[in-house]
């Protein structure tokens, strides 16, 4: 059986002393110096007015940023040939070494991750295990590219598919969406990087809250209406956060749907020390009216929001939280 290459950072030959993020299918625009921890993924929006009254809603729809164009030249194409016969040589001294595996078929070599972004690595015949990794906790969502972990509320758990491919965590059980046939979550907080043109968390959180919204109550990925579309929302707080010992911004909406009780959502953003060091956005959307679904739960959990790694605080491992 073969598996693709993990996500993860791997160095990058077009530009030598320096990593590029392998997103598990193709190489993305963000790089760190070796050895460094995390990186970033996704937009955010523009912000709507922050007028504390009912305010009509008027969605917005956006894309991803497009990733950022590499440079060449002479020396990148001589580095990329060097890397290639390297490449080739350990392909050659793999299969003479390692012959035939367990089952017959012969061992492929293992995947290259110095080949150009635009490159796809072979796949390799053994997996990635990372036993008794933060990510095997299910008290714990660990977010690689950014850096970060928070810990999974009692009664949630981890999306075993996230929409889009960001981090994501949601209440267990489901119900049929007011709107249509399909299925929502009580519940969900997803992390998400900011543009790379993006610095200032209070900018960042006041241009997202309209994205946290859209995709929570206006339509799903499908172009479906799950709650009837939101009529109006009203600001409930907004100001500085402290998060993961970086001072953050923070913006929280009350909206009103079409059909149900509608919902809050919340973006908080803060500076990363991840790769790069674009800002982290941390996305929250609760059901209204839903006793286990207080609003203090937004707040723990942005309490338990860990870099990777912390060792004061166990990076947020096995803290448990309920509501």
């Amino acid at each position: 059986m073969t598996f693709a290459t993990p996500p993860g950072w791997y160095p990058d030959a077009g530009t030598p002393g320096t990593e590029r993020w392998w997103d598990g299918t193709a190489w993305t625009a963000h790089t760190r110096p070796p050895g460094a921890a995390g990186a970033p993924y996704a937009p955010a929006g523009q912000p709507y007015a922050s007028d504390p009254a009912h305010q009509p809603y008027a969605p917005r729809t956006s894309g991803p940023p497009q990733p950022a164009g590499r440079g060449g030249g002479r020396a990148k194409a001589l580095a990329i040939a060097l890397a290639g016969l390297l490449v080739l040589g350990s392909a050659v001294t793999a299969v003479v070494l390692l012959g035939r595996d367990d089952s017959g078929t012969r061992a492929a070599p293992a995947p290259s991750p110095s080949a150009p972004a635009t490159a796809t690595p072979a796949p390799s015949t053994t997996p990635s295990s990372d036993a008794g990794a933060p990510g095997d906790d299910p008290a714990v969502l660990v977010d690689q590219l950014n850096g970060i972990t928070l810990a999974v509320p009692e009664g949630w758990e981890k999306a075993r598919t996230a929409t889009g491919g960001v981090p994501t965590v949601r209440t267990a059980l489901s119900y049929d969406c007011p709107g249509t046939s399909g299925l929502c979550y009580r519940g969900t907080v997803s992390t998400h990087t900011a543009r790379a043109d993006q610095t200032d968390p209070k900018a960042i959180a006041e241009a997202d809250i309209t994205t946290a919204a859209d995709k929570a109550y206006e339509e799903d990925a499908l172009g479906r209406r799950t709650h009837g579309g939101i009529t109006s929302h009203r600001v409930l707080e907004e100001g500085p956060v402290a998060v993961a010992g970086r001072t953050g911004h923070l913006v929280r909406w009350r909206v009103v749907t079409g059909k149900g009780p509608g919902g809050v959502v919340q973006s908080v953003a803060f500076p990363s020390t991840a790769g790069t060091g674009t800002p982290v956005i941390v996305r929250f959307a609760f059901d209204a009216e839903r006793p286990e679904l207080p609003l203090s739960l937004m707040d723990t959990i942005t309490r338990s929001i860990r870099p990777i790694g912390d060792s004061a605080t166990n990076g947020g491992v096995g803290s448990t939280i309920g509501p």
